[in-house]
């Protein structure tokens, strides 16, 4: 079974950083790219990042370029979003996703302070 656990969210001020983890199981990780994607109040799901299965090649979407980092670490199944330079625009509930396959886990909660 595929599950995906992301922790890491808090709360934090305006020009914060926080390091979101995304702990993968039931799949052979390092064979998928994965996604960060986010889900704001009142908003729909928002991607905003890629990475690929051999943790290269990241992208980004546009307001987050320059100010998050993705990463994996395929020995310990697990991958991450270094978030700098925090805007209130930035909380969201924010997920891990394999590409292409719309399942996620339970979230992790981010919310930036003005």
């Amino acid at each position: 079974e595929v599950q995906l656990v992301e922790s890491g969210g808090g709360l934090v001020q305006f020009g914060g950083s926080l390091r979101l983890s995304c702990a993968a199981s039931g799949f052979i990780f390092s064979n998928f790219a994965m996604n960060w994607v986010r889900q704001a109040p009142g908003k729909g799901l928002e991607w905003v990042s890629s990475i690929n299965s051999g943790g290269s090649s990241p992208s980004y979407a546009g307001s987050v370029k320059g100010r998050f980092t993705i990463s994996r670490d395929n020995a310990k199944n697990t991958l991450y979003l270094q978030m700098n330079s925090l805007k209130p625009e930035d909380t969201a509930v924010y997920y891990c996703e394999r590409r292409g396959d719309p399942r996620r886990g339970q979230g992790t909660q981010v919310t930036v302070s003005s």
